[in-house]
């Protein structure tokens, strides 16, 4: 006996409705106020400069271990 296929129930696709869907969606957002998109971009690049320079260190201090060891 052979599995019957089923195929999803797809609706078509209306520029339109997706558009109205979307515009819909958009209203349920809640955007954040000026004061927190400031204050979270100054922790998102305070978070970047911190990881940039935890890196930028560990490469600084490899490749110096690394020229040491290749010299020998």
């Amino acid at each position: 006996m052979q599995p019957t296929i089923t195929k999803p129930n797809i609706k078509s696709a209306n520029p339109l409705e997706f558009l109205r869907e979307v515009k819909a969606e958009l209203k349920k957002v809640v955007w954040p106020t000026r004061e927190q998109t400031i204050r979270l971009t100054i922790v998102v690049i305070g978070v970047s400069i911190g990881v940039g320079l935890f890196i930028g260190t560990l490469d600084f201090i490899f490749t110096k271990l690394t020229e040491i060891v290749l010299k020998r």
